[in-house]
């Protein structure tokens, strides 16, 4: 029954969360004028290259996580990374990180790789993107300081999360928790399930730190740097689409007209690690924040972050799908064979 409980939980959790979010942002809106821009005056080309761009986003993915798997001689096709890739996104639409489970047991069974190498191969890819979204971070702060600054003034947002962030109790509870982890495996290291999970931990670290003496580490940056800037300038398409936005990007100066999109870009990144129904909720209403830091009012906001996100989860469906036939005919001439 706890098993029922926690399964039904991790569907429902990240679907209300959605849901909640949603109506959170529905309520700052109107939603009839925000069906009415999306349905007047888009330029429906630019989401469609949008959408274009977002593939080879996934196939840099793939590439990038290649070398990684090469490096721990674990032998697949790009092919059948690509479509991991594919069908990890896709799954994530209907339960958060449910994509990744099945992406790493996909690729461990084709390669007939042990799971915890290819996981662990897997988080060091997610911690790239982390280490990624944190140096986006840091250039915004820079480069759009005083933009971020007036509009920090009007609305303190961020000041609950850096009274939380400094809490000394946040942290004594922190250290409290390693130490008591430190302890249990300490006074149970002999026993089976300490073993196996120091011999788990020891194959995803395998699997993890390979990125460090790996072949390739030069290529690996540069299709990091591709998957990010395939991100941005994705985003940064889909802005010419509307009036307003397309308008933020004709500002006088390379650098002024890249900025609003920086801004967005960065905070809906931050805004997927919400565990929600492929971000929707989240990379909506951060979306809405960053454009509004340059006067975007909020029915607009919505207007595009809506429109821009059911592009890409329509591309991540159609995806969901070819992997899905994909899979299908290669595993029945894999059963063909002699």
């Amino acid at each position: 029954m706890n098993s029922k409980i926690k399964k039904t939980l991790q569907y429902i959790l990240p679907a209300a969360l959605s849901v909640l979010l949603l109506w959170v942002l529905f309520t700052k809106v109107d939603f009839r004028e925000t069906l009415s821009i999306i349905s007047h005056g888009v330029d429906y080309w630019w989401i469609l290259a949008a959408m274009g761009i977002s593939v080879f986003s996934h196939i840099f993915r793939a590439m990038r996580w290649r070398i990684q798997l090469e490096a721990l001689h674990v032998n697949t096709t790009l092919m059948e990374l690509s479509c991991s890739v594919f069908g990890c996104y896709a799954l994530n639409l209907v339960l958060p990180r449910l994509g990744e489970l099945w992406r790493c047991t996909f690729v461990s069974r084709r390669s007939r790789a042990p799971f915890t190498t290819v996981m662990g191969s897997m988080v060091a890819d997610r911690l790239s993107d982390t280490l990624a979204v944190l140096a986006l971070t840091l250039l915004t702060f820079v480069v759009a300081s005083g933009a971020l600054a007036a509009f920090m003034a009007k609305y303190p947002v961020g000041e609950g999360i850096l009274r939380f962030l400094y809490s000394p109790v946040l942290w004594a509870v922190v250290v409290a928790a390693v130490v008591a982890v430190w302890l249990l495996f300490r006074m149970f290291r002999n026993t089976k399930a300490v073993r196996k999970i120091k011999q788990w931990c020891g194959e995803m670290w395998k699997g993890f730190a390979v990125v460090v003496t790996m072949p390739g580490k030069w290529k690996f940056l540069l299709l990091t740097l591709a998957i990010w800037g395939c991100y941005f300038v994705q985003l940064y398409v889909a802005m010419f689409a509307f009036d307003f936005t397309r308008d933020l990007c004709s500002q006088p100066g390379l650098a002024d007209g890249l900025l609003p999109c920086l801004v967005a870009f960065v905070l809906s990144s931050i805004g997927m690690a919400v565990p929600s129904n492929g971000g929707l909720g989240p990379w909506n209403i951060a979306i809405m924040f960053g454009f509004a830091i340059y006067g975007v009012p909020d029915v607009q906001g919505a207007a595009f972050s809506i429109l821009q996100w059911s592009g890409q989860t329509a591309m991540l469906i159609v995806l969901g799908i070819f992997t899905a036939i994909w899979i299908a005919y290669t595993s029945k001439r894999q059963l063909q064979k002699p």
